[in-house]
C-alpha cells in the first residue's frame, strides 16, 4: 500500500519536469554541503595576501588555485560557496522546523477550540502579516542583536503566520467530518483528536508551504546578512559574501555574482520542488 502510494506520488511529481531538475539540482547542492570539506580546495577563511582580487581560471591572470577566483582578502571564492551552501540550508532546515512546529500547534488549537482563543490568535497573526515581512525581520534583529542565530528566530517568527492560517483552515474543513465525529464519539480525547486523527490529513498543504518557506527562509537570511544583521564575518554565508563584495562591483564582478548566482539558483530549485509537490499532494490537480 505504501509502496503503491510512493509510486502514485513520484508518478505525478514526474509529470512536472521542472520540478525533476529542481530536485536534481538542490540533490546536488545538499551532497555538496556534506562534503565541502572534500569538495573545497582551501579554508574559506583563509587569506592569500598574493592572491587579492584575482579573477577566474578562465579569464587572463587568473589561476586554476583559484577557479573563482578570490576576494579582497585573498578567500578563494568557490571554497566559501561550498561552505556557504551549509549555512543557507541549515538556516533552511532550522528555520521551517521553528515556524512548523509553533505554527502547526497553534494553529491547531485555533482551529479546533474557536471561540475567543482562536480570534484572539488569528488578530496576532494578522498584525504580524501586517508588517512586511522583512521589516520586521529588521526590527526583530535590532532588538535581540546581531547574528546568525538571531536571524533564524526572526525569519521563524515572520513565517510563523503561514502555517497557523493555514493550519486552521484545514482543521476547520476536517473537524467536523464523519471520522472525527466518530473519534470523538468513541472516546478519544482532545489531544489526540487533533494530533493523531486531524492532523496527518492535513500535511499535505503545509508540505508544500514549508518549502516554500524554506526558500523564503534562504533569500531573507541572505538579505539580513546582506544588511549586516544576519551571519557576520568572516563567516561563508551567501549574503555577507555579497555584502562584503558591494565595494568592488565595478571592478571584481565575480565577488558578487557567484554568491548572487547561489542563492538564486538554490531558491529557484527549492521553489521548483515545491511546484512538484503541490502537482502531487494536491488531489484537485491530479490528471484523471
Amino acid at each position: 500500500m505504501r509502496r503503491a502510494m510512493l509510486s502514485e506520488f513520484w508518478f505525478y511529481f514526474s509529470q512536472n519536469k521542472g520540478a525533476v531538475i529542481g530536485l536534481a539540482v538542490f540533490t546536488a547542492i545538499v551532497i555538496v554541503a556534506i562534503f565541502a570539506p572534500l569538495i573545497a580546495p582551501h579554508s574559506p577563511t583563509l587569506q592569500n595576501r598574493e592572491a587579492l582580487l584575482l579573477p577566474p581560471a578562465w579569464m587572463e591572470g587568473g589561476s586554476l588555485a583559484f577557479p573563482l577566483g578570490t576576494d579582497a582578502v585573498g578567500r578563494d571564492i568557490f571554497s566559501r560557496l561550498v561552505y556557504g551552501a551549509r549555512f543557507s540550508l541549515f538556516i533552511g532546515v532550522v528555520v521551517v522546523a521553528l515556524s512548523v512546529s509553533v505554527g502547526v500547534v497553534v494553529g491547531l488549537v485555533a482551529g479546533f477550540f474557536r471561540g475567543w482563543i482562536d480570534t484572539a490568535i488569528m488578530r496576532v497573526m494578522d498584525i504580524i502579516l501586517a508588517f512586511p515581512s522583512l521589516l520586521l525581520a529588521l526590527v526583530l534583529v535590532a532588538i535581540l542583536g546581531p547574528g546568525l542565530m538571531n536571524a533564524m528566530i526572526a525569519i521563524a517568527l515572520i513565517l510563523q503566520p503561514h502555517f497557523v492560517r493555514l493550519t486552521r483552515a484545514s482543521v476547520l474543513s476536517e473537524r467536523e467530518r464523519e471520522y472525527v465525529i466518530s473519534a470523538r464519539v468513541a472516546g478519544a480525547s482532545k489531544l489526540r483528536l487533533m494530533f493523531v486523527t486531524i492532523l496527518p490529513n492535513c500535511l499535505a498543504p503545509l508540505i508544500v508551504q514549508a518549502t516554500l518557506a524554506f526558500s523564503n527562509a534562504i533569500l531573507d537570511a541572505a538579505a539580513l546578512g546582506f544588511l549586516g544583521l544576519g551571519a557576520q564575518p568572516p563567516t561563508p554565508e551567501w549574503g555577507t559574501m555579497l555584502a562584503e563584495a558591494r565595494e568592488f562591483i565595478l571592478r571584481a564582478w565575480w565577488v558578487v555574482t557567484f554568491p548572487g548566482l547561489a542563492i538564486l539558483v538554490t531558491v529557484l530549485a527549492i521553489n521548483l520542488i515545491g511546484d512538484g509537490l503541490r502537482d502531487a499532494l494536491d488531489p484537485k490537480l491530479k490528471q484523471s
